[in-house]
């Protein structure tokens, strides 16, 4: 299968590339690592009248991170640089987990983390993680830049918050707690180079009892239109005592927020049912870890 004919543009500074998205505006598609963009273009899926490559501008690469202020990632990183990166692993083990587990080598090696959250597929993995750490976007564009919460910018499934003329340039993720964990899993009918049909993370924080949940942010992707952040798990646990009760009503909570749909890779039921089990794997290795903190 073949693509339709585009005209190929590499800006090499920021002010380039947002001169060429404003102007082309919905004639064209951002290039970053293409993993997503070309086999929908195969598929004649879309057909853009340019591509605007931007993985040569320096400024919207790479992996920055100042100790108390937190870590700023650019758009066209590659997944396989999350992956390898010692900080994130350090400081964002549930994000350096997703990467690790996303598509093959080659994929990860290709594909950008700004690509994998504009793609907005419900199944996405690195999405999932960084809603869980209190990601936040920035767009910019000639005029300016906003920001936003990640979970605030996917707004369906293939949709997001991006005007015309802007690009997704950067992540921002806060400074963790220095007693909080996170953990990420998914589930998929392969153990490696499969879709999740449902991926989970979860940031978590202890009192100083190493008993008493202080915080709890968990996450579910692939079921709902975009990350699915749980309102009813932080209820449920916050100021508690950490107790395989409350991790069963915490996981059936999970279960009741979580809308799935029955697709080639899974049914509503199945899904619903890997909500529940992953909850109650990630909370309990998240309590475990944050009592060693």
């Amino acid at each position: 299968m073949y693509t339709n004919n585009f005209e190929y543009l590499a800006p090499q500074t920021p002010g380039e590339a947002f001169e060429l998205v404003g102007r082309l505006g919905s004639k064209a598609r951002i290039l970053a690592g293409g993993t997503d963009l070309i086999v929908l273009m195969k598929d004649k899926v879309i057909s853009p009248e340019y591509l605007i490559d931007i993985n040569n501008i320096e400024e919207f690469k790479g992996i920055k991170y100042e100790p108390g202020k937190g870590m700023v990632i650019g758009a066209t990183t590659k997944i396989a640089e999350v992956e390898y990166s010692e900080i994130v692993k350090e400081k964002y083990y549930a994000l350096y987990c997703a990467a690790g587990e996303l598509g093959s080598t080659q994929v990860r090696n290709m594909g950008t983390i700004g690509g994998n959250t504009c793609n907005a597929s419900p199944s996405g993995e690195t999405p999932t993680p960084l809603v869980a750490l209190g990601a936040r976007v920035v767009v910019s564009s000639a005029a300016g830049e906003r920001e936003m919460p990640l979970e605030n910018f996917i707004t369906s499934v293939r949709r997001i918050d991006l005007r015309e003329g802007e690009i997704l340039t950067r992540f921002v993720l806060p400074e963790p707690s220095p007693k909080s964990v996170s953990r990420y899993a998914y589930m998929g009918a392969r153990d490696s180079m499969e879709i999740d049909c449902v991926n989970m993370a979860v940031s978590f924080e202890l009192e100083d009892d190493k008993k008493t949940v202080k915080n709890v942010r968990l996450v579910m992707g692939s079921v709902f239109v975009r990350p699915l952040v749980s309102n009813a798990v932080p209820e449920i646990l916050i100021g508690r005592k950490f107790s395989d009760e409350l991790v069963e009503k915490a996981a059936e909570a999970a279960q009741s927020e979580a809308m799935p749909i029955t697709d080639i890779r899974a049914t509503e039921e199945y899904r619903r049912e890997i909500v529940g089990v992953l909850a109650r794997r990630l909370l309990k290795e998240a309590f475990a870890a944050a009592q060693e903190v």
